[in-house]
């Protein structure tokens, strides 16, 4: 579970925990999954912490190779800095490129061949966005990240579907989270996400603990290679 201190990762943890699911915090920092791990294990839930920057590459690799294979990857580590794209700079496309797309696709490889050397099935879920499937004001480069995990998504798909392992995403809309306090702290922002949103409301997290049980699950068996939508309707017209 990588990103799991706060937000959709920690939701994500949550969920699977109460799905019977023994869970691996992972994030850059110990000090904020302790806690986590603490109240999950107080709650009577199994869990462990692990510290896990997926910027680095190959220390990313060498700790997933030094573990056990991880049935299931749910990678919600992400990072947002949002403008015009005339005001882009090659700081921000290069950090947000690093962890959405660089980091995402690496860790999901290292967990993959992880299964494959002991040959196990799996369910790998990266955490996408409804951006991956439109785009928005102030988001190219973020954009741009998501719409690249599809890509990944469905052909690592396509590759290590003979070996069992499925690969998918979950695509939220805008969700009450840390990452998205920024924006909705906005009221013209707000108007302009209501008006897209069918349904007529924000995302909580609770909207994307289902999902993720369900794609994590034999539920889910047959499903590889696709975005699951959580978006409100949004994206359907």
């Amino acid at each position: 579970m990588v990103g799991a201190s706060s937000g959709i990762g920690l939701g994500a943890a949550v969920a699977l925990a109460e799905a019977g699911a023994k869970v691996t915090l992972a994030a850059r920092s110990l000090d904020r999954l302790s806690p986590v791990a603490e109240a999950l294990h107080d709650a009577g839930f199994q869990a462990d912490v692990l510290e896990l920057d997926i910027q680095d590459l190959e220390g990313t690799e060498q700790t997933i190779a030094s573990r056990e294979p991880f049935d299931v990857l749910v990678n919600s580590a992400g990072l947002a800095r949002h403008g015009p794209a005339l005001e882009t700079t090659v700081a921000d496309f290069d950090a947000v490129v690093g962890i959405n797309l660089r980091g995402a696709y690496f860790l999901t490889r290292a967990v993959a061949r992880k299964l494959i050397e002991a040959g196990k099935p799996g369910s790998l879920i990266n955490i996408s966005s409804q951006m991956a499937h439109v785009s928005g004001i102030d988001r190219v480069v973020y954009s741009a990240t998501k719409h690249a995990i599809e890509g990944f998504t469905k052909g690592m798909a396509i590759e290590w579907g003979k070996h069992g392992i499925r690969v998918n995403t979950i695509c939220p809309t805008f969700i009450r989270t840390p990452l998205t306090e920024q924006t909705l702290a906005n009221p013209e922002r707000v108007e302009w996400i209501l008006s897209k949103i069918k349904l007529g409301r924000l995302g909580e997290i609770e909207d994307v603990m289902g999902p993720v049980t369900f794609l994590a699950s034999d539920a889910s068996a047959m499903i590889t290679g696709t975005a699951l939508m959580v978006d409100g309707g949004w994206t359907a017209g």
